[in-house]
């Protein structure tokens, strides 16, 4: 939170704070603390913490300290904001380096909270970082999975993609999944989604409605998102739930917003006449 930062550098400047200081920056953090996080906020995620602090923080930079004529906000901006380094060009991550290994369920506990990686490395152990916000399982340096960091014990960050193939086997378990649910609550699982399994399940059947689906979950791994649900609508106008007919639709649709391909003729400028091989043909006669 920047009033905690703000009071710290302050504390580090060289010849502006001194050891002395410490308590009246830990009185300082206990007083934010007080004021905007008692009681305890109930978010559902961290994103959510996040954002109560920094309103939070707005706040407080205008509030005025007994014997100063400006704002909190003001006198940091004047005073201790033009001392403090830039920060570093280079990027480095502050995460923490773990191996769990992945469940029966795909999931990897972290923190006792859980989070879906590709069912592919069930029973195997994964690479997992895990920062101040977000978690991330990579393979060989590769990202996998990426995850919003959660909050309480026993809770659950759950990827539909990561079950698709799974559930491609087993199309009964998708209606009931957790991770289908996670999907509906995030808006990832839109309601075009929806209706496309409604009708693909009225017209081919509960198992091959479901896999119609699937197939076409998988393809937003290498469609665009918003490509991908312009074909699901045209393919639904036109009355079909083939997956093929969806992404053909969503080529047509990508292919849209392209410009207009060149008038025939429009090239001569660059023509030039074909090549002819009888000077090499001179030159091998010569030398015979």
């Amino acid at each position: 939170m920047r009033s905690h930062y703000r009071f710290d550098s302050f504390f580090c400047l060289p010849g502006i704070g001194g050891a002395h200081e410490k308590g009246g920056v830990e009185g300082e953090v206990g007083r934010f603390r007080r004021r905007h996080l008692v009681p305890l906020p109930k978010v559902e995620m961290l994103s959510e913490l996040n954002e109560l602090i920094a309103l939070a923080d707005v706040i407080d930079d205008a509030r005025h300290i007994f014997g100063h004529v400006h704002s909190v906000g003001t006198e940091f901006a004047a005073a201790e904001l033009p001392a403090l380094r830039p920060l570093p060009d280079e990027p480095f991550e502050i995460m923490l380096a773990l191996k769990p290994r992945v469940d029966h369920k795909s999931r990897v506990s972290v923190r006792q909270s859980f989070y879906s990686v590709p069912a592919r490395f069930v029973g195997r152990r994964i690479d997992v970082y895990l920062g101040a916000e977000h978690v991330e399982a990579r393979e060989a340096g590769r990202l996998v999975a990426h995850h919003e960091r959660a909050v309480g014990k026993g809770a659950e960050q759950l990827c539909l993609d990561h079950y698709l193939e799974v559930l491609n086997y087993k199309p009964g378990a998708l209606a009931g999944a957790t991770a289908l649910e996670a999907a509906r609550a995030s808006g990832s699982f839109s309601d075009i989604h929806e209706r496309f399994w409604t009708a693909a399940r009225r017209k081919l059947g509960d198992t091959a409605g479901t896999r119609a689906l699937i197939e076409v979950l998988l393809a937003h791994r290498h469609v665009d998102h918003r490509v991908l649900l312009e074909g699901m609508e045209r393919a639904l106008s036109a009355g079909s739930v083939d997956p093929a007919v969806v992404l053909v639709e969503a080529r047509r649709s990508g292919e849209s917003g392209r410009s207009a391909p060149l008038p025939i003729g429009s090239l001569h400028l660059f023509d030039r006449p074909m090549p002819v091989l009888s000077p090499y043909d001179e030159l091998l006669e010569a030398n015979s």
